[in-house]
C-alpha cells in the first residue's frame, strides 16, 4: 500500500535509526566536537542536541562523556596504528621509511579531526590510549628493523632504539606541523623527510663524536 501524498509544508517522516546506526552517528558527532573544542569544552548536551536525541540516549550507549571519548580515541588509535604497521611490514628498508612518513601524513589529511584529538588531549581517559603510546609502538617496530640493519653493517644494534626514537620523532613532529600548513603536498613532505632520514642513515658513522672528530 502506497503512502498518501505529503501535504505542502509537512515534514517528511523521520527514519528511525537502529541502535548500531545511532551509536555510529553519536561517535562521528562527538569526534568532530572533541576535535574542535577539546574534551573539557565539549558537553553531552551539545552532542545530544546535534544528534537530535535526548541525553539519556548518549548515556545508554556510552555511559557518559568519558566513555564516548574513550571509544573515539580507541578508533583513531586503531586506524593510525594499522596504517603504520602495514607500512612497516612490507617492502625494502628505504621504502618502509617512505611508507611510514606517507601513512602518517595520509592519516592527518584524511582524518584531521582524529589527529587533532590524539595529539591534543587523548590522555584524558586512558593511560595507554595516547598518541605517545602509539608512537612508542612505532618506535619499537622501527627499532627492530634498524637493529637488524645495524648488525649487518657492523654497528652496535643496542643503539637502534635511540635511532628509532629520532626517526619516529622527526616524522611525528613534521606531521603535527603539516596539520595546519598543508603545503607542500604530503608526497613532497614525505620525500624530504625520507631524504633527511635515509641519507643520514646511509652515511652513518659507527662511532660518532661531537665536534666532528
Amino acid at each position: 500500500m502506497s503512502r498518501p501524498p505529503q501535504a505542502p509544508g509537512e515534514r517528511p517522516p523521520r527514519t528511525r535509526m537502529t541502535g548500531t546506526q545511532r551509536r555510529e552517528q553519536l561517535i562521528e558527532i562527538a569526534r568532530a566536537l572533541f576535535a574542535e573544542r577539546g574534551y573539557e569544552a565539549t558537553s553531552i548536551e551539545e552532542i545530544s542536541a546535534r544528534a537530535s536525541v535526548s541525553k539519556p540516549v548518549v548515556y545508554e550507549h556510552f555511559g557518559g562523556k568519558e566513555g564516548l571519548y574513550a571509544v573515539v580515541v580507541d578508533r583513531e588509535m586503531s586506524t593510525l596504528l594499522n596504517m603504520i604497521t602495514a607500512s612497516l611490514s612490507q617492502n625494502r628498508s628505504r621504502v618502509r621509511v617512505e611508507r611510514v612518513a606517507l601513512a602518517l601524513l595520509t592519516y592527518v589529511e584524511e582524518r584531521t579531526d582524529g589527529f587533532r584529538i590524539l595529539v591534543r588531549d587523548s590522555s584524558v581517559t586512558a593511560a595507554d590510549g595516547t598518541y605517545s603510546s602509539l608512537l612508542n609502538d612505532a618506535v619499537s617496530q622501527v627499532g627492530h628493523i634498524l637493529a637488524s640493519d645495524f648488525s649487518k653493517r657492523g654497528f652496535d644494534p643496542d643503539l637502534a632504539p635511540l635511532y628509532a626514537q629520532a626517526l619516529v620523532g622527526m616524522v611525528s613532529m613534521t606531521a603535527q606541523w603539516w596539520l595546519d600548513e598543508r603545503t607542500p603536498p604530503k608526497e613532497v613532505v614525505a620525500a624530504h623527510v625520507v631524504n633527511l632520514c635515509w641519507n643520514g642513515l646511509t652515511n652513518l658513522e659507527a662511532d660518532p663524536k661531537l665536534g666532528g672528530r
